[in-house]
């Protein structure tokens, strides 16, 4: 079973904002270098975590069956902003054009195992992916992957050093929906290799 949890604005107002303020760091600056391979190369992405950074399945429902269903999303921001510029090539957005941005937290029994970012232009907001506005709790990943018409660009690959955490590998993709584009990124958090059932 999926869990789908409120909290108050109050409560959650702190956590959202130190959140926000870190995903900054990831999306920006020296962390918004992405590389992608042929092969990848076990010094990018050591061998243990190959089969969670580079899995092009469902990431949701791998996810599911990993915490035995104990899943949920945690949206911690989403409006309207100028993506970083790595982000607006790889979308073909014009200089400075805003797109919707939806950044969550994927927990699984309670615990952060991935952090996401979705930059979604204006003009992929049309038909049935206006959709993608107005989610809230519910996984990008089930609506992206139930679409007939979706298809996945090539995997671009980063990775951080966390003071507290170590190294975390994130991995970031185009998708196309309608052939109309949108950009996920993921930063997988140790969790996912110390907790992960499957």
């Amino acid at each position: 079973m999926v869990k789908v949890l409120c909290f108050s604005e109050d409560s959650f107002s702190s956590m959202k904002l130190h959140w926000a303020l870190n995903f900054e760091v990831f999306v920006s600056g020296k962390y918004d270098q992405w590389s992608t391979f042929r092969v990848v190369p076990d010094s990018v992405i050591p061998r243990a975590w190959q089969s969670w950074v580079l899995d092009r399945g469902s990431l949701t429902k791998r996810l599911i069956k990993a915490s035995n269903g104990d899943f949920r999303v945690r949206v911690v921001r989403q409006d309207w902003q100028v993506p970083e510029l790595s982000e607006q090539l790889a979308l073909g957005l014009r200089f400075r054009e805003k797109a919707l941005i939806r950044e969550v937290e994927l927990l699984c029994a309670e615990h952060v195992w991935v952090r996401a970012r979705s930059v979604i232009p204006n003009a992929t907001l049309t038909g049935k992916e206006r959709q993608l506005a107005s989610l809230g709790t519910r996984p990008l990943g089930a609506f992206l992957f139930s679409s007939r018409t979706m298809m996945r660009g090539a995997l671009e690959l980063n990775s951080y050093l966390d003071s507290e955490q170590g190294n975390i590998y994130g991995r970031r993709s185009v998708f196309f929906l309608q052939n109309k584009p949108l950009l996920v990124s993921e930063y997988f958090m140790p969790n996912v290799l110390t907790d992960s059932k499957a």
